[in-house]
């Protein structure tokens, strides 16, 4: 175990669940002092007292021990504000509606964050019946590729995985789509907003330029 729990974390996790020091030593049949010696860095918990901690705040031991603050609360269900974590030693894309502690082959992964798309990684959109057709103009060989293209709606999460020496380009159905997302395994996640007036068109704009004009256009007749 590389990881530990430390007394920042177990006294964040106590106060956010407004209790004392002596009311979370009675739950876990301690002494108060023991608590105190705990969250001033003068001891750990027994480990056989990992799970029983964990279960009085109502997280994992898993979360636990990451050191991690955690946020117990209902996250609405709204996937755009979904989170993805990548990991880097094997590709594994983990997707999450909210705030969440994930380990791959023994990393910490930690949310992607998204960057607005730029000239190196310029995403194309047209509509071609009931579907977004995307298309990302980007190398996709074994060492520098896409790694997947996601479309978001409040409700649902359309996900397409790519493998290098493929091609940069899925399908979604456009039903609700509001955000279109995409992973370049060196640079990280890229997001960019679906604009009305321009991404439901039967054809596509031609560079990063024209794109840029169409959307401030586009703002301005649609809002």
């Amino acid at each position: 175990m590389n990881q530990y729990v430390t007394g920042a974390v177990i006294k964040e996790l106590r106060e956010r669940a407004q209790l004392t020091q002596a009311e979370l030593a009675a739950k876990l049949n301690v002494s108060s002092k023991t608590i105190s010696k705990w969250e001033t860095a003068k001891g750990y918990p027994d480990i056989s007292l990992l799970e029983p901690i964990a279960k009085v705040f109502g997280i994992s031991v898993t979360e636990l021990i990451s050191g991690n603050a955690v946020r117990n609360v209902n996250v609405a269900a709204n996937m755009l504000r979904s989170n993805f974590y990548v990991c880097p030693v094997c590709g594994n894309v983990i997707h999450s509606m909210g705030e969440a502690v994930f380990n791959c082959h023994g990393v910490l992964l930690t949310p992607c964050p998204p960057e607005e798309t730029d000239e190196n990684h310029m995403i194309f959109v047209e509509r071609v019946e009931d579907e977004y057709y995307v298309r990302i103009e980007h190398d996709m060989t074994k060492q520098h590729y896409i790694s997947f293209i996601a479309a978001l709606s409040f409700d649902k999460v359309q996900m397409v995985k790519l493998y290098p020496e493929g091609n940069a380009e899925a399908r979604f159905k456009m039903n609700g789509v509001k955000k279109i997302l995409f992973y370049c395994n060196r640079d990280g996640l890229f997001s960019m907003d679906v604009v009305r007036g321009i991404d439901d068109k039967q054809t596509s704009y031609d560079d990063a330029k024209q794109r840029r004009a169409l959307e401030q256009t586009a703002k301005l007749l649609f809002g």
